[in-house]
């Protein structure tokens, strides 16, 4: 299997960027939705997704780097 080469390296990290950007893509899900309805929230939901996405890239791409 392609994903275990490694001992299972690229899954691991795999999953470590997914469930450190899921609660961003929740939130931005979340934003679209109410985007019509109730545009003060989803303005909310969407800066915190934009500024989860940052924060976790940054962590994210600092902790694979090295």
């Amino acid at each position: 299997m392609i994903l275990m080469d490694g001992d299972g390296l690229l899954l691991f990290i795999l999953m470590f960027y997914l469930v450190c950007h899921l609660p961003a893509i929740i939130a931005l899900i979340i934003g679209l939705v109410k985007l019509k309805k109730k545009p003060d929230t989803a303005k909310k939901f969407l800066i915190f997704a934009g500024v989860y996405f940052l924060i976790g890239a940054g962590v994210c791409g600092s902790m694979m780097i090295g």
